[in-house]
């Protein structure tokens, strides 16, 4: 029997056939992944930008799927990398390895059941959405409406899809119109549904049971270890590509949250099915009680609140104890959704009152909902360490995992350090690129300090002529969505139409990227999405301005409770927890400039305490080693040359169709060649333009609720007017998501989905 073929063998025929070159620090990491399966520990690797480590995870994680004969899985944060492994980097690595490993390489790529289409929702097994109705809408009047013509959309678009799965509907639909063809896991009839046999689900997780590589996200990789609901099937090898991001997707998948109209709307549900006239008595006296608790963090809850939880609880559980069926002949549609809707206000109300540990409660206060209870916890290191780091190897990467030169702080938040933690190592395989002869990191030393006004006349004076000097090319990222428009706003007006001014609310976030990405003298500004998501090589994008540090905001109640006990420890509160989170934030913004060999630019921070502040240090240890300067001559002559003998902007891909597990229908067409590394060169004002490039895969990444940008302290208490309304039903019928809404409208985000509800508009957060 011939012997297996070798790590180096295998990578060396993957960098082949995708027409690149081998990598010094893509060997490396992929000699580490192997390394940590054999020894069982696990691996944290920084692989700066450019460096290929999704072939060199990928390429260890298959060769090690052959040998154990179970897949290995794949998580990431991000939609938009779940598409690049799946259609991109998985076919091509697939038709490069079948010769030496004697079959091809099988892969899937599995979601959250929110994501796909339910044929038996579709076809009538479920109720219509007792407030919208758009599928009576639908079938009475084709032309009632922008809702009803979706809705029709995705019934001809059910019986033609193989997959079922939302990213495949190109335009999409928006959240109102899918939410009457999906259900949740909980709402779902799992295996006494009548369609069983057809559904998309179903049909994608058994097919993932067969492959070598398993593609998922951080929410759904969660769930899945932290229930144990064994969606995913078994394995050995776990990677976590955009590992900077997994503590906060996690803390946001296990928020949890109470409102009266949550119980009011539970009740509504049951409808017939039960006596909910006690249920409904208990939420009128909660949202009495929570009036009078005052906005912020509760460190203990106070009596009367406790006891209007415990009404809430109590009802719940009567209410559960009635509609529960008496054979699974009798649990339908509209009995699985009235009893999952129940079951969370009782699962909400019990951990609340329950008072755990590491759990921090809080109201926000909502001028049309009212107040919102809240619950998450303090840290899910413990979490993580005990269901995440198991019985498998656990490999993390990122381009950004050392902060402040350190793998530490993003060690201590997933568990891995203290007294009993797992065996792991740290490997920072840096990046190919010439950062110091690419990029220019500019510090605009002469402007004030930021206030809490917005952005400042002369930061605007700094910002008209940096875009000017940079024939427009530019990202700017903000640090709340109102600077984001002032900004946008006045340089349309400084500007007219010589260079175009976008701004994240303007259209989908996809589409602004892909308008920015083709255009050389558009500007795209906008928030937290952009910040962490967007990739934009080329000449489309020559100059990041980041207005501020993103600090989290003062009042943010985990934030808060993590330093608070940080210092009672004895720790820095600030440093490890808001200079931490700035790091980060400033790392994946800065690193929206540099994404191939021959880009070149500046990223300019105007926020003079990038250079003054005690903790400047550690900021600047956290970026890519850019050339430092706050010579404001040198960078407006440095963009002016790149303007002048900048190439044309790449071409940019479109979204792929998909089967059954995920795979693009064209996986099997002939691979374009991907760029080759090249070997960094001096600074040179015209970067070397490639031969017919490869249209480029934009990814734009949903933002985490959990971790929004400081908002202007008097935003969340001001009022709707008439053209917010307008606005807030174009963006949802544009099918953005709640957190982008929230940005968009600089809202605490529990705001706008209760002005959405009393508008008849349904949002909610991206599904895992």
């Amino acid at each position: 029997m011939p012997s297996a073929p070798t790590l180096d063998s295998l990578l060396h025929s993957a960098v082949t056939g995708v027409g690149g070159s081998e990598r010094p620090g893509q060997t490396a990491m992929a000699q580490a992944v192997e390394a940590a399966v054999e020894s069982g520990e696990h691996l944290l690797v920084q692989a700066g930008t450019g460096t290929g480590k999704s072939l060199a995870y990928l390429v260890p994680a298959v060769r090690h799927a052959f040998e154990v004969g179970k897949p290995a899985v794949v998580a990431t944060a991000t939609l938009a990398l779940q598409a690049q492994v799946i259609d991109r980097d998985m076919p091509r690595l697939a038709d490069a390895l079948t010769e030496q490993l004697g079959r091809r390489p099988r892969y899937a790529l599995v979601k959250g059941r929110r994501n796909y289409l339910c044929k038996n929702k579709l076809s009538g097994g479920y109720p219509d959405d007792e407030e919208e109705g758009l599928l009576g809408i639908g079938e009475v009047d084709k032309a009632a409406g922008r809702l009803g013509q979706e809705i029709l959309r995705l019934r001809e678009w059910g019986e033609e899809t193989e997959s079922g799965d939302r990213d495949e509907l190109v335009p999409g639909v928006s959240e109102r119109a899918w939410r009457q063809v999906s259900v949740s896991a909980q709402e779902c009839l799992g295996q006494r549904c009548p369609m069983v046999g057809e559904c998309f689900v179903e049909l994608a997780r058994a097919a993932a049971k067969d492959v070598d590589v398993v593609v998922t996200n951080h929410s759904f990789m969660a769930i899945d270890s932290f229930e144990g609901r064994q969606m995913l099937p078994e394995h050995d090898l776990l990677v976590i590509d955009e590992a900077h991001e997994l503590v906060d997707r996690v803390t946001s998948t296990i928020t949890d949250e109470i409102t009266p109209g949550m119980i009011s709307a539970a009740a509504k549900r049951v409808g017939r099915l039960g006596d909910t006239a006690t249920l409904v008595d208990a939420g009128d006296f909660l949202g009495q009680i929570l009036e009078g608790v005052a906005e912020g963090r509760l460190t203990g809850l106070p009596d009367n609140l406790a006891l209007a939880l415990s009404r809430v609880r109590d009802a719940a559980r009567d209410v559960q104890s009635q509609i529960k069926p008496s054979s699974p002949a009798e649990n339908d549609g509209a009995r699985q959704m009235a009893r999952a809707a129940v079951d969370e206000v009782f699962d909400n109300a019990e951990r609340v009152l329950e008072d755990r540990e590491l759990d921090v409660v809080w109201v926000s206060s909502d001028p049309r909902r009212g107040q919102v209870l809240r619950v998450a916890p303090m840290s899910v290191a413990m979490l993580l360490r005990d269901k995440i780091f198991g019985e498998r190897s656990v490999v993390m990467t990122s381009a950004t995992l050392e902060l402040g030169g350190s793998f530490d702080a993003i060690a201590g938040q997933l568990g891995l350090r203290g007294e009993g933690g797992p065996r792991w190592n740290g490997l920072d395989v840096g990046s190919p690129f010439d950062y110091p002869s690419q990029a220019i990191a500019y510090v605009a030393q002469h402007l004030p300090a930021p206030g809490r006004d917005g952005t400042s006349p002369a930061a605007l004076d700094e910002i008209e002529a940096l875009v000017r000097a940079a024939g427009g090319r530019t990202l700017g990222l903000f640090s709340s969505t109102r600077s984001a428009k002032a900004a946008a706003e006045e340089m349309r007006r400084r500007f007219g139409a010589d260079i175009p001014v976008l701004c994240q609310g303007d259209d989908q976030t996809a589409t602004l990227v892909r308008q920015f990405a083709g255009d050389a003298r558009t500007c795209l500004f906008g928030t937290m999405s952009l910040w962490q998501g967007v990739d934009v090589p080329g000449s489309a994008c020559q100059l990041v301005i980041i207005d501020r540090i993103p600090f989290p905001r003062p009042d943010d109640p985990l934030a808060s409770a993590r330093s608070q006990a940080i210092a009672r420890m004895g720790g820095n509160g600030f440093m490890a927890v808001s200079a931490t989170h700035a790091a980060l934030r400033l790392a994946q913004g800065a690193g929206r400039l540099v994404r191939r060999s021959d880009d070149r630019g500046v990223v300019a921070f105007l926020d003079s305490r990038m250079i003054t502040a005690r903790y400047a240090g550690f900021l600047q240890r956290s970026l890519p080693p850019f050339w430092p300067t706050s010579d404001r001559a040198l960078v407006l002559q440095a963009l002016k040359r790149l303007d002048e003998t900048a190439p044309p902007v790449l071409p940019v891909a479109t979204p792929a169709l998909r089967g059954v597990t995920g795979a693009r229908d064209d996986a099997r067409m002939a691979p374009a060649p991907e760029p080759a590394a090249t070997t960094p060169k001096a600074p040179a004002p015209e970067p070397e333009p490639e031969p017919e490039p490869e249209p480029v895969m934009l990814e734009v990444a949903p933002e985490p609720a959990s971790t929004a940008p400081p908002v202007e302290p008097d935003a969340a208490h001001a009022g709707w007017s008439a053209e917010d309304d307008e606005e807030l039903r174009d963006a949802a019928d544009m099918g953005l998501t709640a957190g982008e809404l929230a940005d968009h409208l600089d809202r605490p985000q529990d705001e706008v989905a209760g002005r959405a509800a009393q508008l008849g508009l349904v949002l909610e957060a991206d599904p895992a």
